[in-house]
């Protein structure tokens, strides 16, 4: 965990409500980091569902296999998150240490193992001494409480610079539904399927299926629209669990994801994954500019989205974003060698609104002072014109300095 906060941090932190049926409570147990929080424990009230999306590396962490196989229960009553080790890359001992948390936890919280969820973040290979949970979390389940949040957050960051919460409320049918969500990432971040580590609550009353078709559709754009360094984590969680409190209040439960009821709920449930992702890419490590990517004029969407992948993931178009210079000619580089559909020919670039580039070659009312003054800002957005057809997305990265490098280089000793 850095010391100094990113300067893209965002200046005011949201009042976090209370979800009902959500109790959340955070300790020290010593697991990497000396004198801080590393455990987040979360009680839910029985009756609450949960759904969930994962990495997509072929080299998971044992909590991911946990959490895989036991979200097709479809309910949730206890989440155990822990910090400082990934339980990544562990054999036997890893999947040996998730069954021993989920007892611990099953004990603590009076429930079942299959309606314990784990997640884990740190090094990666080093094992996880599940020992260290005996006795924490039976007091963690006593202390307990609600609105607990940026303690929560805070428990779970490894190299962030800042606890990642968000919140929404949103009426569904009379009721008014509460919305909270927290994250951690900053580093070792690409979207294959998941975010970091991401935990989404709400009392709507909302089965399984229909949350989880919400969450899936949700992370498109979203956590799957993010990208610090190209790398996808072996840890990689987003779960989002639903107490269903609200129906004691008049909400409608709801069966389906399609059921129009749902409609202003998906709205606000999509802004906090979306505020959440952009919390991510402004905590990217060592950042010092958020950069926006802007691809349109595609062939389609995805095309649109691979093309920004690759300006957004180049080291180059990165590099040159810290150095404050608009080198339009690294991004047509990136373009390039998207395998997508492009023609050079066709082809505009833009630095905040300022074109650089337009039909292959500079833009005639180019002017360098001018587009130096705008690359001094600390949010940059790169906009491509592809004038191919009418694919757009968008993209969110950071800039690569050498405090990226620091940070990483030794991280691990």
């Amino acid at each position: 965990m850095s010391s100094a906060v990113s300067p893209l941090a965002p200046t005011e932190v949201p009042e976090m409500p209370a979800i009902a049926g959500v109790r959340l409570a955070t300790a020290a147990a010593g697991i990497r980091y000396k004198n801080r929080t590393d455990v987040l424990l979360a009680m839910l009230d029985p009756g609450t569902t949960v759904a969930g999306v994962f990495t997509q590396s072929k080299c998971p962490s044992a909590p991911v296999e946990w959490c895989r196989a036991k979200l097709k229960g479809g309910k949730a009553r206890v989440l155990v998150v822990n910090s400082g080790n990934a339980n990544a890359f562990t054999g036997k001992t890893g999947k040996q240490s998730t069954a021993l948390t989920a007892q611990i936890a099953a004990k603590a919280a009076g429930c079942k193992q299959e309606e314990v969820f784990l997640a884990s973040t740190g090094v990666i290979g080093e094992p996880l001494d599940a020992t260290k949970f005996n006795g924490v979390l039976d007091q963690l389940a006593e202390d307990a409480e609600p609105a607990n949040w940026m303690a929560s957050a805070q428990a779970i960051m490894t190299t962030d610079t800042f606890a990642k919460v968000a919140t929404a409320t949103v009426k569904l049918g009379k009721a008014r539904v509460n919305i909270c969500g927290m994250a951690k990432g900053a580093g070792m971040i690409a979207p294959d399927m998941a975010t970091m580590l991401s935990f989404v609550f709400t009392d709507a009353p909302i089965s399984a299926p229909a949350l989880q078709a919400l969450l899936k559709a949700g992370v498109e754009d979203t956590f799957n629209a993010v990208t610090i360094d190209g790398d996808t984590s072996t840890s990689d969680t987003l779960l989002a669990f639903a107490t269903g409190a609200a129906a004691d209040n008049g909400a409608p439960k709801i069966s389906r994801a399609s059921d129009p009821r749902l409609k202003a709920f998906v709205k606000a449930f999509n802004e906090v994954l979306a505020d959440l992702a952009e919390q991510v890419a402004r905590d990217g490590e060592g950042a010092r500019k958020l950069i926006e990517i802007v691809v349109e004029g595609a062939k389609t969407k995805q095309s649109a989205r691979r093309i920004a992948m690759s300006i957004a993931n180049s080291p180059l178009v990165k590099t040159a974003v810290a150095g404050e210079d608009a080198n339009w000619g690294r991004v047509v580089m990136a373009v390039g060698k998207a395998g997508e559909p492009a023609d050079r020919d066709k082809l505009s670039i833009s630095f905040n609104g300022i074109r650089v580039a337009t039909r292959g070659a500079r833009d005639p009312s180019y002017d360098e002072k001018e587009v130096s003054a705008a690359m001094k800002q600390p949010e940059i957005q790169i906009k491509v014109a592809l004038g191919l057809g009418k694919g757009k997305d968008r993209v969110l990265t950071c800039d690569l300095t050498k405090e990226y490098v620091a940070i990483n280089g030794d991280y691990r000793s």
